[in-house]
């Protein structure tokens, strides 16, 4: 009677509370010891029982993070028979194998009087007979309650109040592939989220790749509507050398991968650092709230100048900064970045040498540089009638990327970004914060620009003036 009467009380303890419902179901995978677990499962249940509406779940591979997710979905349709979830992963047979698991769990037999099984905790969730497709099936009492699918499957008629995205990146080549994490952006907020009902909940599960994977794209989206996400990461080995489960990756085991792997895979699975952050040249920059000024708040800058590498290509961008040299280091005031036309631009950084008061403006002559330089010069004589700036063209013929790598440090270490400068110059913030040192650029316009400032207050000799 008394052994019925714990059995009885386990069971119940599970329906309430998560983490028992996976220790009670699968003991040998969610150890005591195993605390990272434990602490992933309070973190599902407080999450959905919350008013929080996204939730990021970065962990390395076999540590669990999809297995847990899985047994939640079982454990919130066990409580709840009328919810619907949608699985995404980045392809079908993924995403169903991810269904089937919480299928099967669900329709599991009683064989072993002494094991416990989803209908001794749940006894009243079963699944609609004729209704139990791998990818779609609904629950008794419930419609539609689970629907697998793809960025290449279909969620047309189908609602959720539970969404969740699996691992959407399957190589390193997709990771650093702009175009495939775009479409991921977009299949997720235009496809998957219009699915959404009042209320739902969303769960992003990945390893991280890159920044703009979509576990990075959606912290910012959301962080930048005040939805901050809950996030959930853990790495494989901590900063104090501990392993987070020695059991499923060993230290040796680590120090393997690190021989074998590329050095930023390994950051980005198993460390969560991604892969654009580890290759990054520029891991800081120096920012100020006020420009330097004396005591009546007059600016102190010894000269005001402005450095402009012109559009070699259509593809290329625009990139002029304006910025006050202090004590040999720069201050940046104004950028213009942009692929708008030549005529256009010529108008924008006249305007904008004579609003910053530029004593010096120093102007790339390669490729159409010099006609533009005359332009400008011919603008501030004949529509601001201004002489105050000194238009200084020069030819750079030394090699770009030995340029750039040489002066990054005195980048990081002397150049001043105004405190707002991702809201203020967007595109040219995540140029230099996503520039590679292995060479891998879509575009250097950014990087060749604030090299220029560091090379003209050094006065290095890389480039001809004319």
């Amino acid at each position: 009677m008394k052994s019925e009467m714990s059995f009885q009380a386990k069971l119940e303890i599970a329906r309430r509370d998560f983490s028992e419902y996976c220790r009670l179901k699968s003991p040998d995978f969610y150890k005591p010891d195993r605390k990272y677990l434990k602490e992933l499962c309070e973190e599902l249940q407080s999450f959905y029982y919350s008013d929080e509406k996204v939730m990021i779940i970065n962990m390395p591979p076999r540590h669990g993070k999809s297995r847990t997710v899985g047994c939640f979905v079982e454990w919130i349709l066990g409580r709840e028979h009328k919810i619907k979830v949608i699985t995404g992963s980045y392809n079908e047979m993924v995403s169903a194998g991810f269904s089937k698991g919480v299928r099967n769990t669900v329709i599991e037999h009683k064989a072993d009087k002494r094991r416990i099984v989803y209908s001794d905790i749940f006894p009243n969730t079963r699944i609609k007979k004729g209704d139990g497709a791998m990818n779609i099936w609904s629950l008794e009492g419930g419609f539609n309650n689970y629907l697998a699918t793809s960025p290449s499957g279909t969620a047309t008629g189908f609602g959720a109040n539970l969404l969740i995205i699996d691992d959407l990146i399957k190589s390193s080549y997709e990771a650093n592939n702009n175009h495939i994490l775009n479409s991921h952006w977009e299949w997720y907020s235009n496809t998957m989220v219009s699915r959404l009902e009042e209320g739902g909940k969303v769960i992003i599960i990945m390893t991280r790749w890159h920044t703009n994977d979509l576990a990075g794209r959606a912290f910012k989206h959301y962080s930048d509507l005040d939805i901050k996400p809950r996030v959930f990461s853990r790495k494989a080995m901590d900063d104090c050398g501990e392993m987070l489960c020695p059991e499923i990756l060993s230290l040796s085991s680590y120090i393997t991968k690190l021989k074998t792997m590329s050095a930023e895979t390994v950051e980005a699975n198993f460390q969560q650092n991604p892969v654009d952050i580890k290759g990054r040249l520029y891991d800081r920059f120096k920012t100020y709230d006020m420009p330097p000024a004396d005591s009546n708040g007059d600016l102190v800058f010894s000269e005001i100048c402005c450095y402009t590498d012109t559009a070699d290509t259509g593809a290329d961008f625009l990139c002029a900064i304006c910025y006050g040299v202090y004590n040999l280091e720069a201050y940046v005031l104004d950028v213009i970045y942009t692929k708008e036309s030549m005529e256009t631009t010529e108008e924008k950084l006249t305007k904008m040498l004579v609003e910053k008061k530029v004593n010096r403006a120093y102007i790339e002559s390669n490729s159409g540089g010099r006609g533009f330089a005359r332009n400008v010069e011919r603008l501030l004589s004949e529509k601001y009638r201004s002489n105050y700036c000194k238009i200084i063209t020069f030819f750079q013929s030394k090699n770009k990327s030995s340029r750039i790598l040489s002066n990054s440090s005195w980048v990081m270490g002397h150049i001043y970004f105004p405190i707002n400068w991702q809201h203020r110059f967007p595109e040219f913030f995540k140029s230099l914060n996503e520039y590679s040192r292995e060479g891998k650029n879509a575009h250097d316009d950014a990087a060749d620009a604030v090299t220029g400032i560091a090379e003209i207050i050094n006065k290095v000799e890389t480039f001809s003036f004319e």
